[in-house]
């Protein structure tokens, strides 16, 4: 009995010694990593977008579910056929939204509601990779759907951002250590080698414009301008400080 208390505490002491250890392991590397020089880099690139999506589609209404639904079918048909006709690729055309919705009023006789008719609204995204002809599709497809259609917003994106990541990217770091040079400089110390290098999140935003007023008042072809668009990165980099 008194050999198996003897193992129990030596086996005590190893494992609090190894715990010890570790906490100080933990300790020094907390440690190390509030040391030195943290900055943050900012990287900007001015690109021109490539891409235009463009949100459209087409509402009916009717006193019956049938024939609003077969109303919205073939006015949607229509706008497809020009968009297609018109260069816009089947696998760049996607449904976002469809929906069949009851519409009632309030009977004051019959103190309840009473449906009046039904309204169908089938809502589709266009990917146009050749902007030019945007104002041009936008024309082709109302006059397809006629006063059925529905023309929401058209955004505006790159295709292939990656390269301009890349120049972000490098302006980002460029300037992280521009400034760690100065801060240096003003503390009298010597820069080191960076020891942690975090990127945060690319901003693109995707310019979006209302374009239903537009197309009313505006003679055709509808004027698309894409304009420019900023793509920024933020990096934060800790650099050692040399003694």
């Amino acid at each position: 009995m008194k050999k198996h208390w003897l193992l129990a505490i030596s086996l005590a002491l190893v494992l609090t010694t190894v715990g010890l250890y570790g906490c100080r392991q933990a300790v020094s590397t907390t440690s190390s990593q509030q040391e030195g020089i943290w900055v943050t880099g900012e990287g900007e690139v001015s690109v021109t977008p490539d891409i235009a999506n463009l949100r459209l589609g087409i509402e009916a209404q009717a006193e019956t579910v049938n024939e609003a639904l077969t109303q919205a079918t073939e006015a949607m048909n229509k706008v497809m056929d020009a968009l297609t006709d018109n260069g816009v690729a089947e696998k760049d055309i996607q449904t976002q939204y469809f929906n069949i919705h009851k519409i009632t009023r309030w009977d004051r006789d019959k103190e309840e509601e009473v449906v009046i008719g039904y309204r169908v609204t089938n809502i589709v995204t266009a990917k146009i990779r050749d902007i030019d002809k945007a104002g041009s599709i936008i024309d082709a497809v109302v006059k397809a759907g006629g006063d059925l259609t529905r023309v929401d917003s058209i955004s505006f994106s790159v295709d292939d951002p990656t390269a301009y990541y890349e120049e972000a990217r490098a302006k980002a770091i460029a300037d992280a250590k521009s400034k760690a040079e100065q801060l240096a400089e003003l503390a009298g110390v010597t820069l080191g080698k960076p020891t942690y290098i975090s990127e945060g999140g690319i901003q693109m935003p995707t310019p979006r414009v209302m374009v239903e007023e537009m197309v009313q008042k505006a003679a055709a072809p509808t004027p698309i301008t894409p304009g420019e668009m900023e793509i920024s990165l933020a990096v934060q980099i800790v650099y050692a400080i040399l003694k």
